[in-house]
């Protein structure tokens, strides 16, 4: 769960002040996102069920999926879905994640 919180955050940091022209326009910041959306995707690969169980408003098996078709390299609308998922679905995963998580010391592992 650390890990998805520290690449979303890294999205948010990357993204900071971007609309989406300009993100689409910036291959560096379109790089560094489409990483860590897959650092997310495969983070919540590893979570598995108990995602679904924790937190359930969010939609676990799109995230997983999401590595799927960053592997494969699908490009046609990806920066315009990247973005809409980095506008709408991202913050309220971060958030989430972070109340849940604040209740646990930072170098423990495991729940």
């Amino acid at each position: 769960m650390r890990d998805i919180v520290e690449n979303a955050r890294s999205i948010v940091d990357y993204t900071h002040g971007l609309d989406l022209q300009t993100y689409g326009e910036n291959k560096l910041v379109r790089d560094a996102t489409e990483r860590c959306f897959a650092r997310i995707s495969e983070a919540a690969v590893k979570i598995g069920p108990l995602a679904e169980e924790l937190f359930p408003s969010h939609d676990w098996i799109a995230i997983r999926h999401l590595g799927n078709i960053l592997r494969h390299d699908y490009h046609g609308s990806l920066n315009s879905s990247l973005w809409t998922i980095r506008t709408n679905n991202l913050q309220p995963l971060l958030t989430d994640l972070e109340t849940f998580l604040s209740r646990y010391p930072v170098d423990q592992e495991t729940l």
